[in-house]
């Protein structure tokens, strides 16, 4: 995961004596951004009425949309009692706009029984998305599932055959078929489905506290639902199944319903196969 540290510590008086308790974030304070955060265990952090889930061990995530405001308020309440509260201040971003031509109409304009797989579709998704379970499984760090050019990127306004649709909530790398894609980070897999209507053979792994990832239109999954996965173990396939025009990999990451920028979250991908800079 790439790295931006910052410490914000708030002092306590207690008695007389000054003790210090560092409330760290380290990582991306911007929008599409992650970051890890760490404070005493039993602590508990609130967003607005919001308890987001702390570990044993003080660690917690904080996730930022595409379209996140400019400033996010922490209220810290201590174990000792004692309360703060704190401002985080997220950058704001200009985001591209990007067309996709050649696509089959339907998979533009869905026919009823369409919208009715899609609903399907969705439902499975969204429950994985709702999972909150204890492992700190993020604690790898992320890694690029596949290298190569990067034909998608997060949070561009898409317009599919000249008809504008929802920004793109990944990052798209085309790539050759049946090239192998890697777990970006620990996890159990949460979701293993063979024929989505728009995202093809779809794989999905929880990395904890409502963190997941998502991986789209591949060609062959190499692993099922329920199974333990390590950052860099193959899992599946690059392919070109369900609404897709060529061999490529959509790669996803959200926090609960929070969709995030991989990009941000990765670094920059490795040997710098992007393409011109």
């Amino acid at each position: 995961m790439r790295v931006c540290s910052i410490g914000l510590f708030l002092v306590i008086l207690i008695g007389g004596t000054v003790s210090a308790h560092a409330l760290e974030i380290n990582g991306e304070l911007s929008q599409g951004g992650l970051v890890t955060g760490q404070v005493d265990p039993g602590t508990k952090v609130m967003v607005g009425k919001r308890q987001i889930r702390v570990s044993s061990k003080g660690i917690f995530l904080l996730g930022f949309g595409r379209d996140a405001p400019a400033k996010i308020s922490l209220r810290i309440l201590r174990p000792s009692g004692a309360q703060e509260n704190k401002t985080l201040n997220i950058k704001s971003r200009t985001w591209k706009i990007s067309k996709v031509n050649g696509l089959p109409g339907r998979k533009v304009t869905p026919k009823p029984e369409d919208l009715r797989r899609i609903r399907v579709d969705g439902a499975k998704i969204k429950k994985v998305r709702r999972l909150s379970t204890e492992g700190s499984y993020f604690l790898s760090g992320f890694q690029w599932p596949v290298t190569g050019r990067i034909s998608g990127v997060f949070g561009s306004q898409r317009i599919l055959n000249g008809q504008p649709r929802r920004p793109h909530v990944g990052t798209d790398i085309a790539a050759p078929l049946g090239t192998p894609v890697l777990a970006t980070a620990d996890g159990v897999v949460a979701l293993v489905h063979q024929d989505m209507f728009f995202t093809g053979k779809t794989l999905m792994i929880d990395h904890g506290h409502g963190l997941a990832s998502v991986y789209a239109h591949m060609d062959k999954i190499l692993v099922k639902e329920g199974e333990p996965v390590t950052k860099g173990t193959a899992i599946g396939q690059v392919g070109n199944t369900g609404r897709a025009t060529g061999p490529h990999l959509h790669w996803g990451i959200s926090l609960f319903a929070t969709h995030l920028d991989p990009e941000l979250v990765a670094g920059a991908m490795p040997m710098d196969k992007r393409g011109k800079k």
